[in-house]
């Protein structure tokens, strides 16, 4: 089995090759959808274990011999953003089955947050106390990304993980295997928030922190925001609509 550490966590490395050779029957169970993200106690340290689905099996060529797989951008992206000062999880290690040319599983390993909520909190409940200035948090967050010339392709309602320390708030990045680096134009950063929240209020909130920080006139910051957002949640219900005349 192929792996890549993090040499802090290395005297674990027994400990944890037995949680991935393991990883069916034993640990709690966080997720379970296409992948599945377990929690694992190792003396002190909390960890937490994403197994990746079997790719299919053009991609299991293309991991064996052309691209990296997803377990090892995620360790490679996370180790990325950690160095550039970007809330993430610290990457542990990620590991690869192989067998002659054929690719199966992989896992991704990284320390576990005991975060207090996600950005979805914010979309779902408006009375979320501190939520504006959560918002406007967020924006910030995002902010440093753009500056650093990171493209998150997944920056989605889950994907942020928000921890309330003391008056501040810590946000951290997630399932991080799908990233550009490359500067941004303002179309690329304005498009990145799209997938967040349909709520024109929040679009709102998250235009005016952007424009202050950019210098940009504010109504045209939003006026760029909205119009992606709306894009997105016409293709994202075209097809919802698609999926229910597919199942009748």
């Amino acid at each position: 089995m192929k792996s890549i550490w993090n040499e802090k966590y290395k005297p674990l490395e027994s400990e944890i090759l037995d949680c991935i050779r393991n990883f069916d029957e034993t640990g709690e169970t966080l997720y379970d959808g296409r992948n599945k993200i377990k929690i694992f106690r190792i003396g002190e340290y909390i960890l937490n274990v994403k197994s990746f689905r079997v790719p299919n099996l053009v991609n299991k060529v293309a991991y064996k011999f052309v691209r990296k797989s997803k377990a090892e951008r995620s360790f490679d992206y996370a180790s990325y953003l950690i160095g550039k000062g970007i809330g993430t999880p610290e990457p542990v290690a990620c590991f690869e089955e192989e067998s002659g040319v054929s690719f199966g599983k992989s896992y991704y390993v990284s320390a576990h947050v005991n975060y207090d909520l996600t950005y979805r909190e914010l979309v779902q409940d408006s009375e979320y106390p501190d939520h504006e200035r959560i918002l406007r948090g967020f924006t910030r967050f995002t902010y440093g990304l753009h500056e650093n010339n990171v493209l998150f392709l997944d920056h989605s309602p889950g994907n942020t993980l928000i921890e309330k320390r003391g008056e501040d708030y810590k946000y951290y990045l997630v399932d991080l295997n799908r990233m550009k680096f490359k500067e941004l134009s303002d179309t690329e950063r304005y498009k990145n928030f799209s997938r967040l929240t349909p709520k024109e209020e929040m679009v709102e909130i998250m235009a005016d922190e952007y424009a202050k920080l950019t210098g940009k006139d504010p109504k045209e910051v939003y006026k760029q925001m909205w119009y992606f957002t709306n894009k997105f949640q016409e293709k994202y219900w075209r097809k919802q609509r698609l999926k229910q005349k597919l199942k009748k």
